[in-house]
């Protein structure tokens, strides 16, 4: 089929070439010109593990390409889809500037009928919104259909979400769009789930909340743990173990982070306020997420006394492993605290640096994950990169001046890094007696 996506950042990006990669022909767009550019010729502006060699493939193929023009995009696909950034605004509430923009553009080049499909995460009614945008922009008059399709894709493994979903969200207002959006996901094997639009909505930001609420439990109770002197890792297991509970999204640490789940939880907070039914739950999730980060670094501040002019080494600046995107990181903002504090910071991470520069002025960004170690009174492991596991911890234990690993991610064999002699902190895990 003729595709367009409308957006090239994390969620267009991945959608667009994956759909190219089972056979669609697809035109992504981007109002950015020097991206287009740089995707023109090859320079993959994010980074996401096995995304640029199926972009320079599908291009090569032919059956995808990078445009600037709405214009070019809807005259040539069958199915528009919006993938556009939707930003909070201060009081919690998503900034829908970008999708009414995107709206107004596609109306005024409409031809003929056209399957419009929001990807973006949105609140529910914004369909509503969009189709009254459309028909009142229209030169045309050209019958169109609204869709809410959201994207459930992680980042770090987008690819793979998205070749192999879990299911696949239709919200539609009629049944003329649900074959052809059958036809384009059929290639993916996936159950695809037709609903209303205002419920396909929904489901994309209960699904993100309830993810957000799993994390802030389990680190709620990693602190009872810590209190009680029992191990989270072992209790996640055994939560996990139940098959209506599962073990994903049951691991303790600084807390979650990244562009959706924060975002996603305020903005289902302002929609349930907005209608009448206010999410108090939500709210403590959101609280116990602040005070995860606090409790961390008063386990820093309690090892190390005085945090004015120490050295902390950071172990990771993204949000996450496999991805460059340090958008709401934890690990920046753990950064940042310690700074504040008179700490100086010896960072690394794979691959977030160039973007993270601009969050860590007076930072040392260091080259590898060995250099973070050189003068070090602690060393915290901020971000859950599975490289960080096999450094060589035996060996970096003599640059630092002090031997105090802070895993934030308990991402470490702590029983191991205590045997290489290191003072050893985790979350939620059992720990002996901290002294300078």
């Amino acid at each position: 089929m003729k595709l367009s996506i409308v957006g090239s950042g994390y969620v267009g990006l991945v959608t667009g070439t994956c759909f190219a990669e089972v056979g669609h022909e697809v035109i992504c767009i981007d109002n950015n010109k020097e991206k287009v550019k740089q995707l023109q010729a090859g320079k993959i502006p994010i980074y996401e593990p096995g995304l640029e060699d199926l972009i320079k493939s599908n291009v090569a193929a032919g059956r995808l390409r990078f445009t600037d023009s709405i214009k070019e995009g809807v005259e040539n696909s069958e199915v528009v889809f919006i993938a556009v950034p939707t930003p909070p605004q201060p009081d919690g509430s998503v900034d829908l500037t970008y999708i009414e923009q995107v709206a107004r553009e596609i109306a005024a080049v409409l031809p003929a009928y056209r399957i419009i499909v929001d990807k973006s995460t949105v609140p529910v009614k914004t369909g509503e919104k969009v189709a009254d945008t459309i028909a009142r922009y229209s030169k045309s008059g050209a019958e169109f259909d609204v869709v809410s399709n959201p994207e459930f894709l992680r980042e770090g493994c987008a690819v793979d979400d998205l070749m192999h979903p879990d299911r696949v969200v239709v919200g539609v207002a009629s049944e003329r769009p649900v074959a052809t959006m059958k036809k384009i996901y059929e290639p993916f094997k996936a159950p695809i789930y037709i609903t209303d639009i205002n419920s396909a909505e929904l489901i994309k930001h209960a699904a993100n909340s309830f993810l957000a609420l799993k994390i802030s439990y389990i680190n709620h109770v990693a602190a009872i743990c810590e209190a009680s002197g029992a191990n989270v890792d072992e209790v996640a297991d055994g939560m996990g173990a139940d098959k209506r509970i599962g073990r994903a999204f049951l691991n303790a640490g600084l807390g979650y982070g990244g562009s959706c789940f924060p975002k996603d939880i305020k903005a289902f907070i302002h929609i349930s306020q907005e209608l009448g039914v206010p999410f108090t739950l939500l709210k403590e999730v959101e609280e116990i997420n602040a005070d995860q980060l606090d409790r961390f670094l008063k386990k820093i501040r309690s090892a190390l006394w005085v945090l004015k002019d120490k050295t902390v080494g950071v172990l990771g600046l993204a949000f996450k492993g496999d991805t460059d995107d340090v958008r709401s990181s934890v690990a920046i903002s753990l950064c940042q605290k310690l700074q504040a504090e008179g700490a100086k910071i010896r960072v690394y991470d794979p691959q977030g640096m160039e973007k993270a520069k601009g969050d860590l002025p007076g930072a040392i960004f260091c080259q590898s994950g060995e250099e973070v170690f050189e003068g070090a009174e602690a060393v915290v492991v901020a971000t859950e990169w599975k490289q960080f596991r096999s450094l060589p911890w035996k060996e970096l234990k003599s640059k630092m001046m002090t031997p105090f690993v802070f895993d934030g991610r308990n991402l470490l064999d702590s029983e191991a890094i205590r045997g290489f002699g290191y003072r050893y902190v985790g979350v939620g895990r059992p720990q002996k007696e901290i002294k300078q």
